[in-house]
């Protein structure tokens, strides 16, 4: 079971996944890294953070907001 400590938590990541998703503050941004726009590499960092994330909410919390209260 979870806390609900836990449960605002896991909702805090999973709002700054999404708000953080679209990277508004490169935009306009030309520099490259490695023959790759700085935006993509912010992308390809962001899957593997939001993979990680998720795998550990599979982990914890599955069902969260979901399953009734005993």
């Amino acid at each position: 079971m979870v806390s609900d400590a836990e449960r605002y938590a896991w909702g805090t990541v999973f709002l700054s996944l999404i708000v953080f998703a679209v990277p508004w503050f490169l935009w306009g941004d030309a520099r490259v890294i490695a023959g790759l726009p700085v935006w993509l590499w912010w992308h390809v960092g962001w899957m593997g953070l939001a993979s990680i994330a998720f795998w550990l909410f599979s982990r914890r919390a599955w069902g969260l907001w979901i399953e009734g209260t005993p």
